[in-house]
């Protein structure tokens, strides 16, 4: 049952296909301590987020029936609640996409809630991105957490425990060596969240663009490219064909769900050619089968600690 606490803005409905808010909307999280994302006791999930009206924090709440309801607070609350269909998956359209495999039918059947998000906030989403490029996981997810705590904004609203917004851009653009180095942030990360800070105006117009207009946007900037801008387009853009090519792990993870056997970029992408337009959809679908994909064997990446440089 939700809490008494009245919502400036609020909104319910019943999405056109089933939806799974924890499978669609988890991707967002960055790690389980995410300063601007949480799940609460009775399974509601609040995001802290930016809009062009100022802060926001939207609840998200799976209803009986597959009924939907969001409550916002803040400045942009009314943004985020009109943009909350979207965000769980409304524009995402499986109508042609065809699982050709057996695993892939029975985890689609399995899954039907499962959705591609679009936040449309692109700026919002490339900066975790580059905090995870050549790192370790739990590295990106603890600098994000160090960043937002120490330069977020506090999300407005009743949230269960205290949450972050990510800074604007022009805090991005200014943060201090000193402050990058005791999050764990190397001279080339924080170079390139800078300067793309610099020009985040021209980032975010990528969420009007056609997929390969909004990645050659994104790959424009130095220190962007195309895993990153995948990663950026599987969040803020609903591209359900988005494939992070150059991931540490990927490749091989899908050659050995699909083929049982280690792949290059170039294989993977040839495996996965016949999912054209939904390749994304394919890897999520993969790991919501529980596929494990390559046995772990050998060196894993590195853990480097930029803070003792």
């Amino acid at each position: 049952m939700l809490d008494p606490v009245i919502a400036e803005h609020a909104a319910e409905w019943a999405p056109t296909h089933p939806t799974d808010l924890r499978q669609t909307v988890g991707s967002l999280r960055r790690g389980p301590g995410d300063p601007s994302f949480m799940t609460d006791a009775s399974g509601s999930i609040w995001r802290a987020t930016r809009t062009s009206s100022g802060l926001a924090t939207l609840r998200l709440t799976q209803l009986p029936e597959g009924r939907v309801r969001a409550e916002g607070w803040g400045p942009g609350a009314g943004d985020v609640v009109a943009q909350a269909p979207e965000l769980v998956g409304e524009r995402d359209d499986t109508s042609d996409f065809d699982p050709i495999l057996d695993v892939l039918r029975d985890a689609h059947r399995r899954n039907p809630g499962l959705r591609i998000p679009r936040t449309a906030a692109v700026f919002e989403a490339l900066v975790p991105a580059i905090l995870e490029q050549k790192v370790i996981t739990l590295q990106a997810h603890a600098s994000w957490r160090h960043l937002l705590n120490r330069f977020g904004e506090v999300a407005p609203g009743p949230t269960p425990r205290p949450m972050r917004v990510s800074p604007t851009p022009e805090v991005w653009a200014v943060v201090p060596v000193w402050e990058w180095h005791r999050a764990g942030v190397d001279p080339r990360r924080s170079a390139t969240i800078s300067h793309a800070a610099r020009f985040a105006s021209r980032i975010d117009e990528a969420a009007r663009m056609s997929p390969a207009d909004a990645a050659a946007r994104l790959t424009h900037f130095p220190g962007v490219g195309p895993w990153t801008a995948a990663e950026v387009a599987q969040r803020a853009l609903g591209d359900a064909d988005a494939v992070s090519v150059g991931d540490y792990h990927l490749a091989n993870y899908v050659g050995h769900a699909l083929a049982g056997r280690d792949m290059t970029d170039d294989e993977m992408l040839e495996a996965l050619a016949p999912w054209a337009g939904h390749r994304y959809r394919v890897i999520r679908l993969l790991g919501a089968a529980g596929l494990r994909g390559r046995p772990r064997r050998g060196p894993r990446m590195e853990f480097v600690d930029h803070r003792a440089r």
